[in-house]
């Protein structure tokens, strides 16, 4: 059996400094932490920091989550294009909280990795912050279309150019074949720890 190929991490362009607070973390979101919802369900204090884009990336699927029964997000080379998101500044206790849910880990073993990524604000001004990038991917596949809805409706939230939210709407996608989202027993525990707003500082 042929192991699927792991990403490669790449190297951001220019020198890697972090800008803004030394005590928070920057974390690029493109997809799903793009909700509102979503992310102060998983972060206790996140904040906007700023509206942002990758160049030459694009938004991609692969695997499959049981949560949304369809692919999920990474991002992916896509020349002349550009991947809009959110930079949101995280205490590093959120940051490790949203490790966790995406399965990030230090030893390179979880489902997706910490990429360091410059990208332009909506000023034009670089940024530097993290993404998290998939590890494993094979062949691209279709998100569920709740799946994406969820992800768009993020995108008009944050206020995200209209052209960016119309070629989202247009990317493929598939019914999910039973109601969705689904919460395992993990994702309710890990829920309630990082919605515990008294647990720490």
């Amino acid at each position: 059996m042929t192991k699927t190929p792991r990403q490669t991490p790449e190297t951001p362009p220019g020198n890697l400094v972090f800008d803004g607070d030394p005590h928070r973390q920057y974390v690029f979101a493109y997809g799903a932490d793009m909700h509102p919802a979503q992310i102060a369900e998983r972060c206790s204090r996140p904040v906007v920091a700023a509206l942002a884009f990758l160049a030459d990336h694009a938004l991609g699927f692969f695997g499959h989550s049981d949560i949304w029964d369809g692919a999920v997000e990474t991002v992916v080379p896509a020349p002349g294009r550009r991947l809009w998101g959110v930079v949101y500044e995280l205490t590093f206790m959120d940051a490790q909280r949203l490790d966790v849910w995406h399965d990030a880990r230090l030893d390179g073993a979880g489902s997706y990795f910490h990429f360091p990524a410059r990208v332009l604000d909506a000023s034009g001004q670089a940024r530097t912050a993290l993404l998290y990038k998939k590890d494993v991917l094979g062949e691209p596949l279709p998100p569920s279309r709740e799946y994406l809805e969820f992800i768009t409706q993020g995108a008009r939230e944050r206020t995200l150019p209209g052209e960016y939210v119309e070629e989202l709407m247009r990317l493929e996608s598939r019914p999910a074949g039973y109601p969705v989202p689904v919460r395992s027993q993990f994702q309710r525990e890990i829920r309630v720890i990082t919605s515990c707003t008294e647990c720490g500082s």
